[in-house]
């Protein structure tokens, strides 16, 4: 799984990464994004809404990052 470390970055950053790497994993692929900001978990959830592609969950690190993992799907 392609993972995004956003740690300490403010928002849009986390966003930003994400629109930039989901081409890296192939179609139904998952690719995660930690991040601490708050706004990374409902921002990534819109922007999945936007982009179509699904988000699957809200997790944690081994640090206790929050994780907000994606599918991509087209």
């Amino acid at each position: 799984m392609t993972v995004i470390d956003c740690r300490g970055r403010p928002c849009p950053a986390p966003i930003l990464e994400l629109a930039r790497h989901i081409g890296d994993v192939d179609i139904n692929a998952v690719i995660s994004v930690e991040a601490d900001d708050p706004a990374a978990g409902p921002d990534i959830r819109a922007w999945c809404r936007m982009r179509a592609h699904t988000f699957l969950e809200a997790s944690q690190a081994d640090d206790g990052t929050p994780r907000f993992t994606v599918r991509r799907l087209h």
